[in-house]
């Protein structure tokens, strides 16, 4: 009896190590949390036209021009650059862009921003952008709101705009419906983004 009773614990002891050994050992929750936005957003609607993948930043404290300078590429985000797919053929200032996914830079400008699509996917950062990958660039103009949003957030409205935001500012950049023509609104370059891909911009490819 003592000897089962001795055999029993031995094996008891070895079943906590081998489980403790083997247990899968998970990270904390990554200070810009990934999120994906679709279109159209709801959730009952099956057939999905648009999504994005990005990370969410958050201020702390600290100022948009900080986070994204001036006249450099942004990620759009944090981590990876932010990933947006077409699940069927797009128009945007005249041209075609294919379904597929492309990467969604930006950079930010003193009057403008420049919003590009570019072939290179899985990028981390900006550090290796090229801009050779580029299908799209287009031109956006900030404008001003005041409530503050304190991290970085995509969503698509009812009308198929991509809208981003950040701090005061808000992007409704490009129409997954029919993407063509918007009007932009002039406003303090740290304010809210209201952009369109119009026909009259420029692209380069």
């Amino acid at each position: 009896m003592k000897k089962l009773t001795v055999l029993l614990v031995v094996l008891c002891t070895s079943l906590v190590f081998t489980t403790d050994a083997t247990a899968q050992k998970f990270s904390g929750l990554d200070k810009s949390p990934a999120d994906i936005a679709y279109y159209p957003a709801s959730s009952r609607e099956a057939n999905k036209m648009a999504r994005v993948i990005y990370s969410r930043p958050q201020l702390k404290g600290r100022s948009l021009a900080e986070l994204a300078p001036v006249g450099k590429v942004w990620r759009t985000g944090a981590n990876e650059a932010t990933e947006i797919t077409f699940y069927t053929d797009a128009m945007i200032g005249g041209k075609t862009i294919k379904a597929g996914s492309y990467s969604l830079f930006t950079i930010p400008g003193e009057d403008e921003w420049t919003v590009i699509l570019n072939n290179n996917l899985h990028q981390w950062g900006a550090y290796s952008y090229d801009s050779d990958a580029d299908v799209v660039r287009a031109m956006a103009t900030p404008s001003m709101d005041s409530e503050e949003l304190e991290a970085f957030g995509i969503a698509f409205d009812d009308d198929g705009n991509l809208v981003m935001g950040w701090g005061t500012q808000e992007l409704p950049c490009l129409s997954v419906t029919n993407l063509v023509g918007y009007q932009i609104r002039k406003a303090p370059i740290w304010g809210f983004f209201y952009c369109s891909f119009l026909r009259k911009f420029s692209y380069f490819f």
